[in-house]
């Protein structure tokens, strides 16, 4: 998915990248602060980021994917009133609670997104609210109010870096991909998620801004487009989160733009974001991209993709670089039975590595195939598996991707027309103990 073969060998060559990536689009200015609160539903103290994105001038060319979970947070809720609006001129985001079914919920966040906009210059309405973090927790709405002066002088005109990092809860680097269109315009874009993805359109949010002048409609057009290919095709571990959103602003500050260039642009910038979250998830090791060919259309395809990567069997197999190809077949079989897709045994061919492992239904496997299919699974390795004092095998704390390479799986199931990509993650120990360790 990603548009080059990344690697990097150490933190700082990371963020070397990250900042040739963050130059913000004309018209767009990025700001933050941070604050200090006891959260009323646990007596500790906590530290909350606040992360504000302002157009010099409200845009009505705006466009924005939310959530289908049946409890939205708060500002996915306010958010959809926004679409109807006539323009937008600022995001407001809060990391650490997601607000979601808390007390005063809309409430509180339209009380922000209020003040926000008297600092701005704007209308209430001109501003979108966004956050992410602890469900059932309520904002600290009077000192998320005295941070906001802060985040309002902050704002710069040179990079959206500093956003892409307040915006993290679990995430252990930030997250931005860019994209050049002729005539000097832009889009860059910026994501966080670790846990809680399987967008439905993860705690997932992402933030697209373009100076390229895209009228409304093109906008909500190519972003639904944009999001099917890329956010609605990743699963971390299976949990639609309540407060994903994607939002797409276009300042138009360089001009029109060719509508080809604008869509391949767009379609890019999201789906290096979407294989970025699915690599920065929680406790992943390696990546699984799974491509499916032959099934009925493309909504078989991409279910039968999703439930190989979903498999907990197929997760934690390739979490311990074993090849345990027959919990692929399991997954896939489940999943076609459940749901009534033909699939015929005799056509199906499944490759992993591009080594072919069953054809016509039957397996082809021998010693030096299963040694070529471990070495293939330690080479995706994000992090070397490092033995602990109980025995535990862990993830070390590095906070960069060391590459881009992916576990790659291919899924031949007939001569249907229904083709799919679909990213996936495996289920490693840290998982468990991070979100068993969340909140304390």
């Amino acid at each position: 998915m990603p548009s080059t073969d990344l690697a990097f060998a150490d933190r700082d060559s990371h963020r070397r990248w990250l900042a040739g990536q963050a130059a913000l689009p004309g018209g767009f200015r990025a700001g933050t602060a941070a604050l200090e609160f006891t959260p009323a539903e646990a007596a500790r103290p906590a530290r909350m980021r606040l992360a504000l994105i302002a157009l010099d001038r409200p845009t009505p060319a705006f466009a924005a994917v939310f959530t289908r979970n049946a409890f939205p947070g708060a500002p996915v809720l306010i958010g959809r009133r926004r679409l109807g609006g006539g323009a937008l001129g600022a995001v407001l985001v809060n990391n650490k609670i997601s607000n979601v079914c808390a007390p005063e919920g809309v409430e509180r966040s339209e009380r922000l997104c209020a003040e926000a906009a008297r600092l701005l210059g704007l209308a209430p309405g001109e501003v979108l609210p966004s956050s992410t973090g602890v469900i059932g927790w309520q904002l600290p709405i009077e000192a998320m109010v005295a941070a906001l002066p802060a985040a309002v002088a902050s704002l710069r005109r040179d990079t959206i870096l500093p956003v892409a990092e307040a915006i993290l809860t679990t995430d252990l680097y930030p997250k931005v991909r860019r994209a050049a269109l002729p005539g000097g315009a832009s889009i860059v874009g910026i994501a966080k998620g670790a846990g809680m993805i399987e967008p439905n359109l993860a705690t997932m949010l992402v933030y697209l801004l373009t100076d390229a002048a895209v009228d409304r409609e093109a906008c909500r057009a190519e972003l639904a487009a944009a999001v099917e290919g890329s956010f609605n095709a990743i699963s971390v571990d299976s949990d639609t989160s309540t407060s994903d959103t994607v939002a797409l602003l276009a300042s138009g500050e360089a001009g029109p733009v060719d509508p080809g260039a604008f869509r391949d642009g767009l379609r890019r910038v999201c789906r290096d974001l979407a294989e970025d979250v699915v690599r920065n998830g929680e406790g992943v090791r390696h990546v699984l991209r799974v491509r499916v060919r032959g099934a009925p259309d493309a909504a078989a395809a991409r279910a039968l993709g999703k439930a190989i990567v979903n498999s907990p069997l197929v997760k934690t197999a390739v979490a311990g670089n074993d090849p345990n190809v027959g919990r692929l077949v399991a997954a896939l079989g489940k999943e076609a039975g459940a749901r009534g897709i033909p699939l015929d045994p005799a056509r199906t061919r499944l490759t992993l590595g591009g080594e072919p492992i069953v054809d016509g239904g039957v397996f082809r496997l021998d010693a030096a195939l299963e040694a070529r299919l471990v070495a293939h699974l330690a080479g995706a390795e994000l992090y070397p598996q490092r033995p602990a004092a109980d025995g535990i095998t862990f993830r070390p704390p590095v906070d960069f991707p060391r590459h881009e390479r992916c576990v790659e799986l291919g899924v031949e199931v007939g001569g249907g027309p229904g083709v799919a990509e679909v990213l996936g993650a495996d289920l490693t120990h840290e998982y468990v103990t991070e979100n068993a360790d969340y909140r304390s």
